[in-house]
């Protein structure tokens, strides 16, 4: 008896047993943006916790557990997903143009949470080379413990030019390089941007040994078009989604998930 029968216990608990796919609600955007529209108030956000009750996993910052863990007790809940790290590389408030990460949490008190799943984050192509050598090896860190207490390890890599070269944030060759790394670091999945195009996104997948995982990104405009990028999304071999604002931003979150669960598990909530 050994942690990869926890690890394999909480994944099979994160993918959809008949899709093979998952799809976990970010809703831990306030740690990162502050009270945005969908998560300003205690009230709100426990409404929409229980309303997105057909998610595989809902993903909340370490401070709001204790807050939202009603919304996870129970046999058909979704998973708790710990959104552990903090940074300020992406906020448009006070932002910085590389910026920086630290974990808020311990592996051991995630798993006493109850959590099947944790998400930091790996930032590439600092100017100091040195910042990224911390990064690799704060990453490993905690993937060293996830196996030891069989928790499942998210990354989410980004890369230090987004800012000051906007143009190379979808580059295909520097995604795959960052999502390979994920996974050779012990990544159990990672997650990603969407690079611009189906093609991209398959070679980055085969390119992964790990599970693939899309962003949503911003909300869209029209909900069509979140329900088209999950749809290019799982053409090109995703493991699945992380979508936050595109889900609890909508007029109606639960319908927002159900079309989304149409198009990655082939049927909505039952």
């Amino acid at each position: 008896m050994d942690a990869r029968t926890g690890k394999r216990i909480r994944t099979g608990r994160l993918f959809d047993e008949s899709s093979g796919k998952t799809i976990i609600v970010a809703y831990s955007h306030g740690l990162l943006l502050g009270p945005i529209d969908g998560l300003v108030g205690l009230d709100q956000m426990r409404q929409t916790v229980h309303a997105l009750a057909a998610a595989n996993a809902i993903m909340v910052a370490p401070g709001m557990v204790r807050w939202l863990e009603d919304g996870f007790v129970g046999r058909h809940r979704p998973s708790l997903a710990v959104h552990l790290d903090w940074t300020n590389f992406s906020r448009p408030i006070l932002p910085y143009e590389q910026g920086a990460q630290r974990s808020l949490a311990t592996i051991e008190e995630v798993a006493a949470a109850g959590a099947d799943m944790v998400m930091t984050y790996l930032l590439l192509g600092n100017d100091d080379p040195e910042r990224e050598a911390e990064e690799i090896a704060r990453n490993a860190a905690v993937a060293r413990q996830c196996e030891q207490y069989g928790i499942v390890h998210m990354i989410e890599p980004r890369h230090s030019l987004e800012r000051r070269a906007p143009e190379t944030k979808q580059d295909p060759e520097i995604m795959k390089l960052y999502c390979r790394i994920s996974a050779e670091i012990g990544a159990d999945l990672v997650k990603c941007i969407w690079p611009g195009s189906v093609e991209r996104m398959r070679a980055i997948v085969e390119s992964c040994p790990v599970p693939v995982l899309v962003a949503g990104g911003a909300r869209k405009e029209r909900p069509a078009d979140a329900t088209q990028l999950a749809a290019e999304a799982i053409a090109a071999g995703a493991g699945g989604l992380v979508f936050g604002r595109n889900i609890y931003q909508a007029a109606d979150p639960a319908a927002a998930l159900d079309a989304l669960r149409a198009v990655v598990h082939g049927r909505a909530a039952e």
